[in-house]
């Protein structure tokens, strides 16, 4: 009877664990496998980035809260670029390509700007269709913030310190 009992006691703990294993494996989603468009005409593979912190953050040039994110985003390419941060400001689908090219021009914006005319990479993301919208992604390619609106500066900050740090 206790050899029995051993056994169903082995299969359960083995069972918990692989069901935990797969829990945290899967706690975090992948970010999808998508290219961007930058305004300079590269193409850039979001997996070529991996092994560095990256910011894929929705936005318009009619979006008040976008406008206000990019002080923020400049500030954290500026502090945190050579440390391994990549940002990709993507503009939306409506946002036509010269307005979007004026604006980075006009704000001085560092990191790489795309543009998503078919939707491509907002429909890679979710579908995204308010702005702003940004993602953390980890150096291993997962997402480790999904923020819809306005971003904390400071806690995001945090974030990518830990990311950075592996």
């Amino acid at each position: 009877m206790k050899k029995k009992e051993f056994i169903i006691g082995l299969f359960l703990l083995t069972l918990i664990a692989t069901a935990i294993w797969a829990w945290l494996q899967t706690g975090k989603p992948k970010a999808p496998q998508t290219t961007f468009a930058t305004i300079t005409g590269e193409k850039l593979p979001l997996h070529t980035l991996s092994g560095k912190a990256v910011i894929v953050t929705f936005w318009a040039t009619t979006c008040p809260g976008c406008m206000k994110e990019i002080p923020h985003l400049i500030e954290l390419y500026q502090h945190y670029h050579n440390q391994g941060l990549e940002i990709i400001a993507v503009a939306m689908s409506y946002d036509r390509p010269d307005q979007v090219i004026a604006m980075a021009k006009n704000k001085k914006i560092p990191y790489k700007i795309a543009l998503d005319t078919q939707g491509l990479n907002a429909k890679a993301f979710g579908d995204i269709r308010l702005t702003p919208t940004t993602f953390l992604i980890s150096p291993n390619q997962t997402i480790e913030l999904h923020k819809l609106g306005n971003f904390d500066t400071p806690a995001l900050k945090k974030r990518i310190d830990t990311l950075l740090k592996g």
